[in-house]
């Protein structure tokens, strides 16, 4: 069977057991502050198991892609060295929600496996929760007594809680698990070990395909356990590794869906898969990296230095390392790789078609940035092995390695490969503690210690209301104490609320809470696991009063006509610059708002000044919001609305048009364009490849903008003495203090030449070398331009200047091309030099130059120069 078929059998057997067969939620997570990445098929339906919203269907079955590269499940470092990890991979998942137990779970797991697959049933092992003392929880004799059915007890292993008891995370639902292992070894290996001996042992050959796990259980954040409402069937499949059993491989990456891709890569670079061990591992790293990076780009994350786009920018230039080091691929290519995986995926996933321009776009341009910064890296590792090795040092500082990673992206192993070639090592010691110490940075930036939840009054969801209304009545329904950098704060839910949750870009709303006694301030409101949560700096002293929630009312005027202008911008930019235009991520608060954009070159000052006229016209004419709520997705389509690619939406949608501007959008917005009042575009400038954004403001802030030009404007025209053209003044001066320029760069010319003839004239003999100083006061580039003209027209030369600027010392130091030749350094000799004037220097072989402190010892240091270069 193809891996197509296989996944086409899967969805059809669950089909036939009454599920609903439901699309992969994108990868990229939005709107969830706990989540960068669909990590698991259960994500998508995370606050259906917390109790946060109700299921629309008991029973679902889905192929979820997901990645899986930070956190606990991050197993970076084995893909591409094992044959089953990978970043980038599919998890074929059924679901139940209240339904279904153990019982079908497990009948219908075996089921599939055996009787619709064929799997052989001798080679299959499955494992069991043995209990945990720690936790109280006994052995799950449950679902032993329904495996007995379909395995011999010898198949049947008992795991404890790390391999068979499964949580979401420190908190929230978890239970016992049953995983189902498949042996791939030969029979003459089985007949030696049985492979109950070598389940969860880390065998590449003895792999779990399929973990069946039975929500019973929340982990409260006290680590206690309370039992669940209902029970859950949450199963997963690593679809890779099922593909590698059918098709009878001992790797993931010898199955269809990678063979194409490693054919792609060994085309690029000469190579065939299969030859080499080193070259196989770095093409099965480029293979899985690629699938990664292109659905990542796919579904909106472009690569960046922050969360998500650092991820992904990480695993890009690893990819790039990889290719690099040990293909020899120089130039960019993986994205040369991209139609390959089309080739492979795209029929499952049309997005990988449809945003193909994009991915090979962007990726082309991150690779060759990340080839510059290899570049420069190379350069500066040669200069500090030179300076340690000039000192007879051969272990360098981890310190300095430490800072080659993690502030030019310096890939550590490669600066541990060219330290071998050297034979030199580095402090790992000390490399680790400036790790630690940046990790415990991070942790205290990132630190957020969160209580358990207080209940007072039962309630299943929060229900937003503040698209009619900025104030109403409310009900605290349940609270809990944060800790955020060392600061407490508290989470507070409503039964229902006026304030937005930060979501789609838009900040979340602030404001007051008031009763007869009280007024506490709500300092934002977001949302986690579809929840509205408000952040108060301290909690009412009757948590079970009624309160008055009343939004900041200025603050949400100006946050909503700011998102109204992003729609408007969005649409007038596909008028001027063509449909191609979608929105590629937005930012929308009350003092601005930042929209970027898909388009593959910079937006032109014409093309800038009619989209602003066209965002400006659509203000003016007023156009009154229409609005659409719990409109079926199909029929919005149909109406025309844009969905933004990446996005998930449910089956009910609120559409928003204002005139021709018709998207799907769960913001607030302005009744009417007019209450925009005035818009202004501040600048354009590009994301990455194939990403441009604009910032703008609106309304009061427009205004304040323009008025701040006007008044620039006017203090120019004084200082131009009230000229009645001020650009005809500024171009006559610029033309003015350009012919002056000029005349002062031939009269420096002039002078050059004149010093350095004086110079030349002055030649001392020092053992075989010409030896020409200078103590005149000089600007360093006139310096510089003396030293590589003598550089050009003597030989045999050593040209030093030596003067104070401003109080400090200055030393150059010029050696002519056959000096250097002979083994003259002129970085030797200036951080010797400089040391003399208590400073520090640099450059190349044949000009370097250093500055100080003490100008008193600028004779010593000339004094050394002579000396070492009589020797």
């Amino acid at each position: 069977m193809t891996s197509q078929e296989i996944r086409q059998s899967y969805l059809d057997f669950f089909l036939s057991k009454k599920h609903t067969i439901v699309p992969s939620a994108p990868m990229v997570v939005k709107n969830d502050p706990t989540l960068m990445f669909t990590n698991a098929g259960m994500n998508q339906f995370k606050d259906i198991f917390l109790g946060h919203s109700q299921a629309k269907h008991q029973r679902i079955a889905d192929s979820q892609k997901c990645l899986r590269v930070s956190g606990k499940h991050n197993d970076l470092e084995e893909v591409g060295h094992d044959t089953y990890h990978h970043t980038m991979f599919e998890m074929l998942g059924n679901w139940s929600f209240g339904d279904y137990f153990k019982k079908e779970a497990i009948a219908w797991a075996w089921e599939y496996l055996t009787e619709v697959l064929h799997i052989e049933k001798d080679r299959l092992y499955v494992t069991v929760f043995e209990g945990s003392k720690d936790d109280q929880l006994d052995m799950d004799t449950e679902a032993l007594e329904y495996w007995k059915q379909f395995l011999s007890e010898d198949r049947i292993l008992f795991g404890n809680k790390k391999d068979n008891f499964w949580e979401m995370g420190d908190t929230g639902p978890c239970g016992p698990c049953s995983e189902i292992h498949y042996d791939s070894r030969p029979e003459e290996e089985i007949r030696k070990i049985p492979g109950n001996q070598l389940v969860n042992a880390s065998d590449p050959q003895v792999i779990e395909i399929w973990n069946l796990v039975f929500m019973q259980y929340n982990r409260k954040a006290s680590g206690e356990l309370e039992k669940l409402p209902a029970s859950h069937v949450d199963t997963g499949m690593g679809f890779e590794r099922l593909c590698r059993v059918i098709q009878h491989k001992n790797s993931n990456y010898d199955i269809d869906l990678f063979q194409d891709l490693l054919k792609a890569v060994g085309n690029l670079c000469g190579k065939q898969y299969g030859s080499s061990e080193t070259t196989d591992i770095a093409m099965r790293v480029i293979a899985d990296h690629l699938r990664a990076i292109s659905f990542s780009i796919a579904d909106g994350q472009i690569p960046s230095n922050n969360r998500g786009g650092y991820v992904i920018r990480r695993l890009l230039r690893r990819a790039v390392r990889y290719g690099h080091t040990f293909l020899g691929l120089e130039e960019p290519f993986l994205y040369a790789l991209v139609p390959a995986l089309i080739r492979v995926m795209g029929e499952a996933y049309p997005e990988l078609i449809s945003q193909q321009n994009l991915i090979e776009r962007v990726i082309k341009e991150e690779e060759s940035s990340f080839l510059r910064t290899l570049s420069t890296g190379l350069r500066m590792l040669d200069g500090i092995i030179s300076k340690n090795q000039a000192e007879d040092h051969q272990k360098i500082s981890g310190s300095i390695v430490f800072e080659l990673y993690d502030t030019y992206g310096f890939p550590l192993d490669l600066t541990e490969l060219i330290l071998r070639e050297r034979g030199m090592t580095y402090n790992e010691q000390e490399y680790q503690q400036s790790m630690e110490e940046q990790k415990a940075r991070s942790r205290a930036d990132a630190s957020v210690d969160t209580g358990d939840w207080n209940v007072n009054f039962p309630s299943e969801e929060c229900v937003f209301v503040g698209y009619d209304t900025l104030e109403t009545q409310i009900k605290i329904t349940k609270y809990r104490q944060v800790t955020i950098k060392g600061k407490s704060q508290f989470q507070l839910v409503f039964d229902v609320t006026p304030f937005y949750a930060e979501s789609g870009g838009q900040s979340g709303d602030s404001g007051i809470i008031v009763s007869e006694k009280e007024t506490i301030r709500i300092l934002n409101t977001h949302k986690e696991n579809n929840l509205n949560i408000h952040l108060a700096e301290k909690l009412p002293a009757d948590m079970f009063g009624v309160f008055v929630a009343k939004v900041d009312l200025a603050k949400r005027h100006s946050t909503e006509s700011n998102h109204t202008a992003t729609h408007l911008l969005h649409h007038a930019l596909r008028t001027v610059l063509g449909t191609h235009v979608e929105q590629k991520g937005s930012a929308v608060n009350d003092s601005s708002l930042r929209f970027d954009f898909s388009h593959f070159q910079k937006v032109t000052s014409e093309e800038l000044k009619k989209t602003e006229q066209l965002v400006n016209a659509m203000i003016r004419k007023n156009l009154q919001r229409q609005e659409w709520r719990d409109l079926p997705i199909e029929e919005a389509r149909k109406k025309g609305a844009m969905a933004l690619f990446g996005e998930k939406y449910g089956d009910k949608v609120r559409m928003i048009s204002y005139g021709d501007s018709l998207e799907l959008c769960g913001g607030t917005h302005v009744p009417a364009t007019g209450n925009i009042g005035f818009f202004k575009i501040l600048y354009e400038t590009s994301v990455a490849a194939g990403i441009r954004r604009i910032e703008a403001v609106t309304g009061e802030r427009a205004e304040k903008f323009v008025e701040d030009l006007l008044d620039s404007m006017e203090i120019l025209k004084q200082m131009f003495h009230n000229t009645p053209s001020l650009t005809t003044s500024v171009k006559k001066t610029l033309e003015e203090n350009e012919s002056l320029r000029s005349k002062v760069e031939n009269l420096i010319k002039e002078q050059i030449v004149r010093v350095k003839e004086d110079l030349c004239k002055h030649v001392q003999l020092l053992g075989k070398v010409n030896y020409i100083e200078s103590r005149v006061e000089m600007l360093p580039e006139i310096v510089k331009d003396i030293a590589f003209q003598l550089r050009q027209e003597c030989s045999n030369t050593v040209f030093v200047s030596a003067c104070v600027i401003d109080g400090k010392p200055n030393i150059a130091v010029m050696v002519s091309n056959d000096l250097v030749d002979r083994g003259m350094d002129a970085v030797k000799l200036i951080r010797e030099a400089a040391k003399f004037i208590q400073g520090g220097g640099g450059g190349q072989s044949f000009y370097a130059t250093a500055g100080g402190k003490n100008a008193e010892g600028i004779s010593k240091a000339l004094q050394y120069i002579k000396e070492t270069i009589t020797q």
